[in-house]
């Protein structure tokens, strides 16, 4: 069965996560983060499942991010708001995006990606 990596192209942490998939042989459905944002729906069951805080699915270091302030605004906003932001701009996303029916990780870090992916 394929894992969902939703990425976006031009990101180079998204590239070396996508080669290290090929690499290793792992099957995936790629997804552009912002041609095809995951539905709130589904984004409240990766975080949920996750088992991590939302603000690990937010780019903190994006361009988005900051011109919204969500740094001062996010702490203040209830789980719900806080989702609909995210799932309103793929760009807010970090990224990668990857998982399957029992796992999600979020950006690329090799380590992990070994000991979820392999």
């Amino acid at each position: 069965m394929a894992i969902d990596f939703y990425c976006y192209p031009k990101c180079g942490t998204c590239r070396k996560a996508k080669k290290w998939l090929e690499t290793n042989d792992v099957n995936y459905d790629e997804h552009h983060i912002v041609e095809d944002t995951p539905s709130k729906v589904l984004m409240m069951e990766l975080i949920e499942r996750s088992g991590l805080d939302i603000k690990k699915f937010f780019n903190t270091s994006g361009q988005k991010y900051r011109e919204l302030n969500l740094k001062e605004k996010l702490p203040e906003m209830t789980t719900e708001e806080k989702v609909d932001i995210l799932v309103s701009d793929g760009m807010l996303m970090k990224r990668p995006l990857t998982f399957d029916d029992k796992h999600v990780t979020v950006g690329f870090k090799e380590e992990q990606f070994e000991q979820t992916w392999k």
